[in-house]
């Protein structure tokens, strides 16, 4: 039986002031002294009922972790077919100092995998800022068997980065997928794929890159 996880991160809100920018050319920059937060603003999916999806950033401004309380993809052992994918879309207010622009670097995904010989696990993610295109997803694959946790990391180049445009307030979304798969393992026993946490300690890591902008 798969346990049921919970996760108690919460983030707090402020009111952005937005000034006419445009991201700086040239080298990125470190991150800003003032504190970075993150207010989730909406949460839709199979995988990600609303309120079981938290945020924190790191209090360098580095990095913030997503964690999921009930994000799992099971198979085989009597699982309904609907259970072999879960998903979920999770649209993210970023609110950042001002003079500054953001990117993701890098995200380490984290989890845990039960599955039996012959079973396949998948995550894939993509994600995008409000009214900009979305990026391809990424996708990653584990073969059973399995029964620990597993990492996968999507690494952005700084010449391919997708900045925010400065000046604007457009959420940040992120869209995540994990399925299940009985592949050719015996069907009686269940496979699962789990991108949760019984206590904070397995989530997603994105990374940001810092940019400041250049007052036009």
């Amino acid at each position: 039986m798969i346990k049921s996880l919970r996760t108690g991160f919460t983030a707090a809100a402020v009111t952005a002031t937005l000034v006419t920018l445009s991201p700086s050319a040239g080298a990125t920059a470190s991150a800003p002294l003032d504190q970075v937060t993150v207010d989730v603003a909406t949460v839709n999916g199979s995988g990600c009922r609303p309120g079981s999806a938290a945020v924190a950033v790191s209090p360098d401004n580095s990095a913030f972790t997503v964690t999921y309380s009930e994000y799992v993809a099971q198979a085989g052992g009597g699982a309904p077919a609907v259970e072999g994918r879960k998903n979920c879309l999770l649209s993210l207010v970023v609110h950042v100092p001002q003079g500054y622009t953001y990117a993701i670097a890098k995200v380490d995904y984290r989890g845990f995998g039960s599955l039996q010989p012959g079973a396949i696990g998948t995550q894939k993610a993509s994600y995008y800022f409000q009214g900009m295109s979305q990026t391809a997803y990424r996708t990653h694959r584990f073969d059973g068997a399995l029964d620990d946790n597993w990492q996968a990391t999507d690494t952005t180049g700084i010449e391919a980065l997708v900045w925010s445009p400065c000046g604007e307030q457009r959420n940040f979304n992120i869209n995540t997928e994990l399925r299940a798969e009985v592949g050719t393992s015996d069907p009686s026993k269940t496979s699962f794929m789990a991108l949760d946490s019984t206590d904070g300690s397995i989530n997603s890591v994105y990374h940001f890159s810092w940019k400041q902008c250049a007052r036009r």
